[in-house]
């Protein structure tokens, strides 16, 4: 179980831009507003997507929840990362006191059932309040069998998910980058022409596959990347991270700590950047081969980017003259607070506000710079609040998590998923085409007007009520217009023809009160 002291050193983060402000571990509670996640799901879905580690969760079962595809990362290979492991505590095991010796036989399990490269615990509050050494029975595990066996000391009432972020990077750079190096590049891919340079990127988490809309430009450049930590990362390539020439941080908000250490303990530079939108992602392509230095590989990267922004920008037109000055309400966190307004505003797009609970001040500096100094940022995420920014600034879509799905749906506003639960790829020039798509999809949806216009039975209704008399003795029994009794020249049937008698009514009025009777 971690110390005070552990958690506030983890809390100081010197890389941070609000480091000077008061630290909690824990967030101070909101009456009928979401905690949202604790310490260990914050450590648990940051290192989830490296995809051949078994990865177990110590506690009981609800803490692994539903553990199959819980983050919308994707793998190019492996699959074990789906595969929820836990040691499935009960009342007995504590009382007991056996609970470390099922997290021992869970570690057997795991290596006999999937051979895993390494296996790594994840501590919840229950063994963490009771004392369990995970350390220890790490250790013994590893001299055992012969596997790395990585203790994340995560329990949930350390603090916030960003803590668990932060404690799981912490995790990493102490027990496995820097175990081995990288392999050696292979002989087929070897250009006499271009110098290859390892790379890192951290905070990438391949959500619905998006860094391989990316990928294909890093190879083209010469720069190959031993590891994304985490998304479609392996166990082999977290270790050689410490042989990278330069790390890019994509999500600050979650693994700094790791860039920082890197830095400090083997002396690689890095940067923060982000691949959502043209103008980011030719930024970040650009920094690259500024950190590296490297004149030939700014040459090479300055002609892909006027090649790609061509190519990107001929392809957008049809969509960007759909799309312009339509009203956006931007509502998640992080880097995607100001990374994605920049892909809005490529495409001619108004961001009227942006959320930024979960960001830190680094990134809302980059929002007023974007938006300038008035912007409205939203720390607020309850409906209420929400549906009356959209009201009063009249968004045309809300764009945020799927926890604020049905709160657009319900008000009849365009939703558009944004978050680790989306299905669709965002990133890189090729992912805006499918991130216009999607907005020009929703927006445009034929739904929006059937859902907002009033029910066909109401209607109905009302034109029925427009016939009503408060006097039905002063109203023909056969006529649907109100007139004194003796002025009716109703054609048979009670209808008045176009032009004929003292009422004479339009045609499509007509044919209103035949569909009223007729009814």
């Amino acid at each position: 179980m971690k110390s005070t002291k552990d958690i506030a050193a983890l809390l100081d983060e010197p890389a941070c831009e609000h480091n000077k402000k008061e630290k909690s571990g824990c967030a101070k509670p909101k009456p009928g507003a979401s905690a949202g996640g604790c310490a260990f799901d914050g450590a648990q879905i940051a290192l989830l997507p490296i995809a051949d580690v078994a990865h177990i969760v110590h506690g009981p079962i609800a803490c692994a929840g539903s553990s199959w595809d819980n983050r919308g990362t994707r793998s190019s290979g492996a699959d074990l990362y789906r595969i929820g492991m836990t040691t499935d505590l009960t009342e007995q095991d504590i009382v007991m006191g056996r609970s470390e010796k099922r997290l021992f036989h869970a570690i057997k399990q795991a290596i006999d059932s999937y051979h895993p490269p390494a296996v790594f615990i994840y501590n919840t509050c229950v063994p963490a309040l009771v004392g369990d050494d995970i350390n220890a029975v790490c250790k013994s595990a590893q001299e055992r069998w012969g596997v790395p066996v990585v203790p994340i000391d995560s329990a949930g009432f350390y603090g916030t998910k960003n803590l668990g972020n932060r404690i799981a990077g912490d995790a990493m750079v102490n027990h496995v980058i820097g175990t081995r190096d990288p392999d050696p590049l292979p002989l087929t891919v070897q250009r006499a022409e271009i110098k290859i340079h390892d790379v890192n990127l951290i905070g990438e988490y391949n959500i619905a596959g998006e860094f391989w809309h990316v990928l294909p430009l890093f190879d083209e450049l010469g720069l190959r990347i031993l590891c994304t930590l985490s998304g479609d990362a392996r166990f082999r390539e977290v270790q050689t991270m410490h042989k990278a020439e330069v790390n890019m941080m994509v999500c600050s908000k979650a693994m700094v700590n790791v860039a920082r250490k890197l830095q400090q303990k083997y002396g690689t530079p890095w940067f923060e950047g982000s691949y959502y939108g043209i103008t980011d992602t030719s930024q970040s392509l650009r920094d690259f081969a500024k950190v590296l230095n490297d004149a030939d590989l700014t040459e090479r990267t300055e002609a892909l980017i006027l090649r790609e922004e061509t190519r990107i920008r001929k392809e957008l037109e049809p969509w960007k003259a759909r799309l312009k000055g339509k009203r956006v309400l931007l509502f998640t966190g992080g880097v995607k607070s100001w990374s994605v307004i920049s892909a809005l505003q490529d495409l001619g797009m108004v961001v009227v506000a942006t959320g930024t609970k979960k960001s830190t001040e680094e990134d809302k500096a980059r929002i007023r710079e974007l938006m300038g100094e008035d912007t409205v940022m939203i720390d607020d995420g309850s409906p209420r609040a929400l549906l009356k920014i959209v009201h009063d600034y009249k968004a045309d879509i809300l764009i945020a998590g799927g926890r604020n799905m049905y709160t657009a749906l319900k008000a009849k506003v365009p939703f558009l998923d944004i978050n680790q639960e989306r299905e669709f790829g965002y990133e890189g020039y090729q992912g805006m085409l499918e991130l216009v798509r999607q907005l020009a999809l929703t927006i445009e949806s034929p739904v929006w007007e059937a859902v907002r216009a009033p029910a066909p039975w109401k209607v109905k209704n009302k034109e029925k009520d427009l016939f009503k008399s408060p006097h039905p003795n002063l109203i023909m029994p056969d006529c649907p217009v109100r007139h004194p009794a003796g002025e009716c020249k109703s054609a048979p049937g009670g209808f008045v023809p176009e032009g004929e008698g003292a009422h004479a009514l339009e045609s499509a009025a007509l044919n209103v009160i035949k569909e009223v009777n007729n009814g």
